[in-house]
Order: C-alpha cells, then structure tokens, then sequence
C-alpha cells in the first residue's frame, strides 16, 4: 500500500521554498507514495508547474486562517505523513499535530531563525513568538537543508536533534551547461544576483562594492519585494542607474544565469540558496559573502567561485577576476545535489520515519 503524503504550501508564488515544494510533490515515486500537494493560497498567483500531482488550493491570504481547513483535510485524507515549509507554517502544523497522534508531521525550515528576525522588517511579537515556539517543538521531525540551520533549530527552538533531519535542495531542472565564461578586462563584465529584495539577502552592500570598482560591469537584479524602492535610491544615490537592471520576475531565470560572468550573493544568512545553486548548474561562478547556511555547503574556493569575509575582499575578488571552466563548476554542483541523489534522500526518510510510527520492521 502506498504511503500518502500530504505536502503544504502558503503558496506558490516566486520563491526557493515554493519551488522546492512543488518539484518534491511532483517528483516523489508515485509508486510508493500517494502525493497530494495543497496549497494555502490562491491558485491566481501560482508560478511553478504543478502537473502530474493533485493540487488543492485553500484561497486564504494568511497561514493562520487556514487552521479549521487543515484539521478537516487531515480528517478526510487521513495522510501517514504531513510536510509543511516555512517557520510559520510549521509552528501551525505543530499546534494542529497535538490532535492527530497518528499522522507524522515534518516541518522543512526555510533558513536561519535568529539571523532571519534580525533582519526582518515586521519584528514578531511575544505571543507570536511563543507559538511558534511550542509549534515547531511539537513537530515530530525537522528538515534543514544545512548544517547551520540544524544547529539554529537546536539552539533557538531546543528542538532535540534526533528529530533533527539535514536534507539539502536539489537542482531542480535539467540545466544546459554554457560553452563559455568571458572574462577579459577588455570587455563589459555581466554581474547578477537572483532574489528577494528582503533586508536579509544585502543587496545594497553589493552594490556598495560595485560603486568601488573599476572595471566596466553590468549588474542585472531579478527579484521584486518590499526593499526595491530603498533599492532603487540607493542605486541611484551611488552613481549606478546606468549599470543596473531591475526585473521583477521571468521565467527564464536560467538564460539570464547563463548570460552572465558571475553569480554575487550579499545575504547575511541563507537557508539553501536555490538560485547560487542553479548558477553554478549553468557554470556561472560565485562571489558570496560569508553567512550563515548552506552557502559555504556549495560555494568550494577556486572550484566553483569565491566566499569573501567582507566588502573589500568581495571588491578584490572583483578586480582580479578569473576564468572558471563552466563544465567543472557545473560538475561541482551536480555530483552532489543532483536531484536523483536528494529525492532519494527525501524517499528513505519519509519511508523511514512512517515504518517507525508504525512499527514496521
């Protein structure tokens, strides 16, 4: 008898996580596992295919509405397993578990709690905070997808780390290597980062660096959230409106990836960064920040690219560019987060943890 598996979404819009979740749903072994993925939000602002797996949309602008409609899906389905992305997500999932004993409830953090309150613009209160607390503690499992974040669940959450589970992303799509990586002090060097624009993931300290250096450059930014218009001043207070293109969203984030000489991350701290990865999958090096996360987990000095401690380490990096063959940067990704390896990954766990509860042997 298969497994069914329900995973939970807020939505699926633009985003790691979502994108995460809609590609395990759709790719899990549909001979072992009976896949429903449900999706919290409005099917309106769905951007990932979902093809091939049952989705059901919510309609609920917020995660705590949703609390009477996830007690009776679970009651109707009956799921063995329930998996739920994103800290706010979770700590529900974790309340709603305290009435089904029988159903096994994982929780897959999106990144580093304390690092993340830091630099968030809507500061949590205490009772918020409290919840999330009991919620995420009750889960029976947790996935971190690096061993930063499980030692952050440990710590912040006293989460016990025998429910404790790393499982990093996958790259996703079947990515075409580029042929070549122009690097030649003749020509316009093409910088790009992919993201939020979220206080956390430091764009405007990369573009500190860029207002320093002296080499020609483009800068192409994909990404749209609440910072663009402290974004955009600070773009224009620094002289650079001319090398800096914003695009808030595309579907061809790969050929962009492809087009250009390096990949630059300013995160403070980062769960898995999908689109590092995804850029290294193309053959674009790395320039990244030294953070908290799985970073450090993909980024191998030389091989793939670089992690700078600071903003002027980041700048030298940039005056002194090298050439990276994009098939071996390619390489260094795939052998270890090629999506076979991680849905297995996800497959023995899920198999693993229901012949537990189960007490199967």
């Amino acid at each position: 008898m298969r497994i069914k598996l329900i995973f939970i979404t807020p939505n699926l819009s633009a985003g790691g996580a979502e994108k995460v979740m809609s590609f395990l749903a759709q790719n899990i072994n549909p001979t072992t596992f009976n896949v429903k993925l449900l999706v919290l939000g409005f099917e309106k602002d769905t951007v990932y295919n979902t093809v091939g797996v049952e989705t059901i949309y919510l309609n609920h602008a917020h995660v705590r509405e949703a609390f009477i409609s996830l007690i009776k899906i679970f009651r109707a389905e009956k799921p063995q397993i329930v998996i739920g992305s994103i800290t706010h997500l979770n700590s529900t999932l974790g309340l709603i578990s305290y009435l089904f004993p029988k159903i096994v409830f994982v929780g897959r953090q999106a990144g580093i709690s304390k690092i993340a309150s830091d630099h968030s613009i809507n500061k949590a209160n205490y009772i918020y905070n409290f919840l999330m607390y009991i919620g995420l503690k009750k889960l029976n499992y947790v996935i971190c997808q690096s061993a930063d974040m499980l030692q952050d669940c440990m710590k912040e959450f006293g989460i016990k780390e025998k429910k404790l589970k790393i499982i990093r992303n996958p790259i996703t799509d079947n990515f075409k290597v580029k042929t070549t990586n122009n690097i030649d002090t003749t020509n316009i060097h093409r910088f790009i980062t992919v993201g939020r624009l979220v206080p956390i993931k430091g764009h405007e300290r990369i573009l500190e660096v860029l207002s320093n250096l002296k080499l020609p450059f483009t800068y192409t930014i994909i990404g749209a959230g609440p910072k663009k218009n402290a974004i955009l001043e600070k773009v224009d207070s620094l002289g650079l409106k001319d090398k800096v293109t914003f695009i808030n969203f595309t579907r061809e984030v790969s050929k962009y990836l492809s087009q250009s000489d390096f990949f630059l991350q300013g995160s403070f701290s980062e769960g898995f960064p999908n689109a590092l990865l995804e850029s290294c999958a193309v053959g674009t090096p790395v320039i990244a920040f030294n953070a908290p996360g799985g970073t450090g987990e993909i980024v191998e000095n030389g091989i793939n690219g670089f992690i700078v401690k600071d903003q002027e380490e980041f700048l030298d990096r940039l005056n002194n560019l090298e050439f990276f063959d994009p098939q071996k940067v390619s390489e260094s990704v795939y052998k270890k987060f090629a999506k076979e390896i991680i849905l297995n990954e996800y497959e023995t766990f899920f198999q693993k943890i229901v012949d537990k509860q189960y007490n199967v042997h």
